[in-house]
């Protein structure tokens, strides 16, 4: 009787878990997501393919933005479920401002061999002698994609360890896209460029790469997952289905990596999605680019978000001076996906 019993419960559990996996097979959430075009949003994509969103009841839609900087307002509004992107201090202040923002899991971080940023200098300036040393970048403009962003904070490390102060470069502020042209026509110097966006201008013969963050900055919280009103206060729930699909697709990335390349068992079939969901077309850049690395457990590097809001801080782009590093953050979803 006893194990009647008990057979008839778990056959019950496994029809109600059925029933659950179907209804929302049928009745798929829609859930927006904000991108801005960086290879860290590899795991985003290769859930798409691999139908991991699919399997937890999600239908995503990814919206293409400049930065995460300007993801911020769309997220604390609900017009966005969730965007990945720099920890900028836009996000520091919005959460002190009391608007539900906050980094739920790592989207890219550069450890050793994984320098994803890469300080690129025109060719120009190599060729004549202008630049030899990360000291000659005193004078130049240098790009970054927004101010206050992850790359504005590493690029401040770059330059405190060649002996030289923020306010001895000029520091502006445009897309990835606009610094490849504006390296070709010389509106700028050097950039601190992402992949795959740093081999692309590389390759062109506009620039020459110098150095991987990795080398000046290693271990930064570059990049992060980010949660905005609807997830975080009105549907948790989707927001842990949608933290699972994700984990999946970055330990599904992470399969592709070996040696600070796209060199691992899942490298040609990571390649392969990407090349079906970005612009970028040529398999060949993607063989070539450094990738970055995303943690498998999810959470976030909450020594470096400090280090790096201190920063932020210090040059008077955050307002709040009580707001701590994981005041921005909330780790309940990626506990409750490994769940």
């Amino acid at each position: 009787m006893k194990r009647t019993l008990i057979a008839c419960l778990f056959g019950a559990l496994a029809l109600f878990a059925w029933t659950i996996t179907s209804v929302a097979a049928d009745n798929p959430t829609v859930v927006q997501v904000g991108t801005n075009g960086a290879l860290t949003e590899a795991p985003f994509h290769i859930a798409q393919a691999k139908g991991y969103f699919q399997a937890e009841g999600l239908d995503v839609h990814f919206v293409p933005f400049v930065s995460a900087a300007f993801m911020i307002a769309p997220l604390g509004a609900g017009q966005l479920d969730a965007g990945g992107g720099a920890p900028t201090a836009g996000l520091y202040n919005a959460v002190a401002r009391g608007i539900d923002v906050r980094a739920v899991a790592d989207l890219g971080t550069d450890p050793p061999g994984y320098g994803f940023q890469k300080l690129i200098v025109r060719t120009a300036l190599i060729t004549s002698g202008r630049f030899k040393t990360i000291k000659d970048l005193k004078g130049m403009t240098i790009a970054v994609a927004a101010q206050g962003a992850t790359a504005y904070v590493a690029i401040g490390s770059l330059l405190n360890k060649a002996g030289l102060k923020r306010d001895e470069v000029k520091l502006t502020y445009l897309g990835y896209t606009d610094q490849v042209a504006a390296l070709r026509n010389g509106a700028i110097d050097a950039s601190l460029m992402p992949e795959p966006n740093a081999t692309l201008a590389v390759a062109t013969g506009v620039a020459k790469q110098i150095e991987g963050d990795d080398a000046f900055y290693p271990n930064q919280e570059v990049a992060c997952l980010i949660y905005g009103h609807s997830f975080l206060k009105e549907h948790r729930d989707v927001g842990v289905r949608f933290m699972r699909a994700y984990l999946r697709g970055v330990r599904y990335y992470d399969d592709a990596l070996k040696g600070g390349k796209l060199a691992g068992p899942n490298a040609n079939d990571v390649i392969a999605i990407m090349t079906a969901a970005t612009t970028l077309k040529d398999p060949a850049v993607y063989h070539a680019l450094t990738p970055h690395y995303a943690n498998s457990k999810g959470f976030v590097n909450l020594v470096s978000m400090t280090a790096d809001l201190a920063s932020l801080r210090a040059d008077g782009l955050v307002e709040s001076q009580s707001i701590k590093a994981e005041d921005a953050v909330d780790n309940g979803f990626v506990s409750d996906a490994l769940k």
